[in-house]
């Protein structure tokens, strides 16, 4: 199984249109394409699919902060990182990152290589998933284990009730209420199963924040083992 941590933010499901095929499997094989990014909220919102090329080449992960772009689209409001990419049924899916948020671009097909993007795509914005409080996620979770390897106990039945309660939360040494591994960092691991009925697991270390928005279901909660 392929672990691989994702901070994201919601993962829609949008109509597809005519782009590029699917760049070439390098180093880093993902499972989409990224084919343009914009930055900003709702009313005001710029292109910085280049810059985000930049920091890709550099870094795999990347911290979402008001100054990662050097351009402040909408001064006072808090602003959200949008990528559009193309899954490998041709399907497009958009994900929204808050500020703050971590990007990881080990989803992403040739992600530090810089071989993506679309110049003639003309999607648009299509409003916020967190005011809008969209639950359609394009992973379903399976199961979460929270703790380190040999030493992790099954938090599925308590991350159902988290996920009722918060799009998102912070993690802490006892939002689970159990130490598996005393004296040690641990992690919360959940297993999914993504589009084209593929698992993937989301690792998750102690103070960072889970976004829900991504999982299918996750507010509602029927999900799970």
């Amino acid at each position: 199984m392929n672990r691989r941590h994702y901070v994201l933010g919601a993962a829609t499901l949008l109509t597809a249109v005519s782009v590029p095929a699917l760049a070439q499997r390098g180093d880093d094989d993902g499972e989409f394409v990224i084919l343009h990014a914009r930055y900003g909220t709702d009313r005001n919102h710029v292109d910085v699919t280049d810059r985000l090329r930049e920091m890709a080449r550099r870094d795999r992960r990347v911290r979402l902060t008001n100054d990662l772009f050097g351009v402040d689209p909408d001064p006072g409001r808090d602003k959200y990182l949008r990528i559009y990419a193309r899954d490998r049924d041709g399907r497009e899916r958009r994900f929204d990152y808050p500020e703050r948020a971590w990007i990881d671009g080990g989803q992403f097909v040739a992600w530090s290589g810089g071989r993506w993007g679309d110049q003639n795509y003309n999607g648009g914005w299509a409003g916020n998933p967190y005011r809008d409080g969209r639950d359609d996620g394009a992973y379903t979770i399976l199961y979460a284990n929270y703790g380190n390897p040999g030493r992790e106990v099954d938090v599925t039945a308590r991350l159902r009730e988290l996920a009722r309660r918060d799009e998102r939360f912070r993690m802490g040494n006892d939002t689970f209420g159990v130490d598996p591994d005393p004296g040690r960092d641990k992690r919360l691991i959940i297993i999914a199963r993504g589009p084209g009925g593929r698992e993937r697991s989301f690792e998750y270390p102690e103070g960072s924040t889970v976004d829900g928005a991504q999982f299918v279901g996750w507010r509602r909660g029927n999900w799970g083992r």
